[in-house]
């Protein structure tokens, strides 16, 4: 089977996916014992107005009417009014992922950036110093809470040391760049503004560290495992006994053949960030989907969670195969079927 044949079957699969999700997410937010409607309004509320907002928002009708709306709404593009704000939950979505996409983008890019040489270079010096830093810091960032991470390190680089900026996507005294595609850093470089592009980069640079480092360490792992296993492969020894030179055994036989099992944890890592880290975009001040993800919820504010949820799996499909086709390049041996 061809990749195209393979990736419109799965493209497929997808849309059963989020007809799943969708099932259940409508399910669990309707189980859930408390009335988004009384959140709206307050429990003294006149029983009028209680019966006007479920009107407007089209809670009084039956469970299945109210699904089988949201569904052709869905196939519409509309994800309904968010019963906080008034808003379209598409025009939120669309206000708040941006920043995520940038803040899990450039997280990841330090991850990539620092997890894979550390593994590469920990599992060609096993057992020695460099190998037992690497095994160290890793443990660390697996280890260590995210949120506590934010915590230490906005106290130490902000409050102490004073070499970067607080919370937040600019300083107070930077205007914004004009808005292109939501993201700072890539607006104010397609406007060419340099100095809300200099204080972006500062901005973005704190929480992309730490959430890159837990990323970073299990990346660092896995391709030190990986790597050990297949150094230890026979074509590898193959490849050495005829004479080749050490570096290209190991970056064109070897690390080639080890990034498979890397590639599946970065592309979940990825798929994950994008979701939104709840904790560090509240610690940050940072307007992603993660806090908007985190109001709705303690609004219960139901369209907006169900369109979150139904964004969150959609990004998890699309990650995953991405990664299914990013194998065939990485080793030839493997045929979609």
């Amino acid at each position: 089977m061809s990749i195209g044949r393979y990736a419109l079957r799965r493209i497929a699969l997808m849309i059963f996916v989020l007809f799943g999700v969708t099932v259940i997410t409508f399910a669990v937010t309707h189980v859930v014992p408390v009335d988004p409607v009384l959140a709206l309004v307050g429990d003294h509320a006149p029983e009028s107005l209680v019966r006007q907002v479920r009107k407007q928002f089209g809670l009084d009708k039956p469970l299945p009417v109210q699904y089988v709306v949201y569904v052709e709404n869905v196939l519409h593009g509309n994800l309904g009014i968010s019963i906080a704000d008034q808003q379209p939950v598409s025009k939120d979505l669309a206000q708040y992922l941006p920043a995520t996409i940038e803040l899990a983008t450039a997280a990841i890019v330090v991850a990539i950036v620092v997890g894979l040489p550390a593994g590469i270079l920990s599992a060609l010096y096993r057992n020695r110093w460099l190998d037992q830093i690497v095994r160290v810091v890793s443990l660390a960032g697996v280890s260590l809470p995210v949120f506590f991470t934010a915590l230490v390190f906005l106290a130490l680089f902000y409050v102490k040391l004073r070499w970067l900026p607080g919370p937040g996507q600019l300083g107070t005294y930077t205007p914004a760049p004009p808005r292109i595609t939501g993201m700072v850093v890539v607006d104010a470089l397609f406007s060419g503004d340099w100095a809300a592009l200099v204080d972006g980069l500062r901005h973005l640079f704190l929480p992309a560290v730490v959430l890159g480092w837990s990323t970073a360490a299990i990346i660092a792992r896995m391709t030190r495992g990986s790597l050990l296993e297949v150094l230890g492969a026979d074509y590898v020894r193959t490849a050495r006994a005829k004479g080749l030179h050490e570096r290209r055994v190991v970056m064109r036989h070897a690390v080639r053949n080890a990034l498979i099992p890397t590639v599946t944890v970065i592309g979940l890592a990825y798929g994950g960030l994008l979701q939104g880290a709840v904790l560090t975009e509240t610690i940050f001040s940072w307007p992603g989907i993660g806090r908007y993800a985190t109001i709705s919820a303690i609004n219960v504010d139901v369209p907006a969670v169900m369109g979150v949820t139904l964004v969150a799996a959609l990004i998890y499909s699309l990650v995953n195969l991405i990664v299914d086709l990013l194998y065939a390049y990485l080793d030839p041996r493997i045929r979609f079927s």
